[in-house]
């Protein structure tokens, strides 16, 4: 049988006021429209629903179960197109995102508390991810989105640009001139770089593609797989440590040179499936990030 509500609506509302012509005034309808509704129904379930007789309307007891069924059907839809609405709305709901560490170490936190406070009624879960797990992420759905740098081929992903992360070399402070604020590649590849393993950063694999383009070969005595310990090797004098401006801790000894001739940076994007909708939330969550930008004295040259 067909569901067809506005027999269902029209039942109730005989049901509940024990009267047709009551249930007429408050459907809206004519009296014979409800008459001719509540036939079509008892028609198409093969009972009559409701006893008849001059005085009073009564329910059958086929009539009693299903008014009992009505109610809680009818409760159930309301319950949940007022579920869609509020998501709709940004009221309430869930939210599932991936993140780079360096971006969650810096940028997410601020992002969080901004959303919290707006929409308070959204859970948001966070996964810290390297960058090959972070795309994996997206494409399964794991997340809804993912933030992170845009790889060279986008594949079946799609992504928008939020800004453009400089990289910066840590140095210590005794090599480098007061006013001194830019290094070329070049002069870097003549002193001690300790690396990150490949297999540890995209970013790594771009400066390592830098150098070969142009015939330098750094002395690299070392190859780690965290940022910290690149960090505390420049600290201990150990070589001179290059990083995405984002990455750079806030507080260290050594000065941060922008790097030029060439230039490296990355771009930090949002990243989704291709032509994926994104919730009203997660959409909510990306204008915010949007309105991101390069960190204070580090921005692009």
């Amino acid at each position: 049988m067909k569901i067809n509500f506005k027999l269902f609506t029209t039942f109730l509302a005989v049901a509940e006021n024990a009267s047709f012509r009551k249930a007429a005034e408050q459907t809206h309808l004519s009296l014979p429209a409800v008459s001719m509704q509540i036939k079509q129904l008892e028609e198409r379930l093969g009972v009559a629903v409701f006893q008849r007789t001059t005085r009073r309307v009564e329910l059958t007891r086929e009539g009693e179960d299903l008014m009992i069924s009505t109610r809680k059907a009818l409760a159930e839809l309301e319950g949940a197109l007022a579920r869609i609405q509020q998501a709709a709305e940004v009221q309430q709901g869930q939210l599932s995102l991936g993140c780079v560490p360096t971006v969650a170490g810096t940028r997410l936190p601020a992002l969080l508390v901004a959303f919290a406070k707006t929409y308070p009624a959204i859970s948001v879960s966070v996964r810290e991810l390297s960058q090959p797990d972070l795309l994996e992420a997206v494409r399964r759905r794991e997340v809804d989105f993912g933030i992170g740098p845009m790889p060279e081929k986008h594949g079946d992903l799609e992504f928008e640009p939020i800004f453009v992360d400089d990289s910066v070399a840590l140095m210590p402070a005794a090599l480098v001139s007061l006013d001194k604020t830019s290094i070329s590649l070049r002069e870097l590849s003549r002193l001690p770089l300790p690396l990150l393993s490949l297999g540890a950063s995209q970013f790594q694999r771009k400066l390592n593609q830098a150098l070969e383009d142009d015939d330098m070969s750094p002395s690299m005595s070392y190859v780690v797989t965290h940022v910290n310990t690149l960090v505390a090797m420049a600290e201990a004098g150990l070589g001179i440590c290059i990083l995405p401006a984002m990455a750079a801790p806030p507080r260290t000894k050594l000065k941060s040179l922008r790097i030029v001739r060439p230039s490296l940076s990355r771009t930090i994007a949002i990243m989704k499936i291709k032509s994926h909708t994104l919730s009203p939330s997660a959409a909510r969550f990306v204008q915010l990030c949007g309105m991101l930008e390069p960190l204070p004295g580090k921005k692009t040259g």
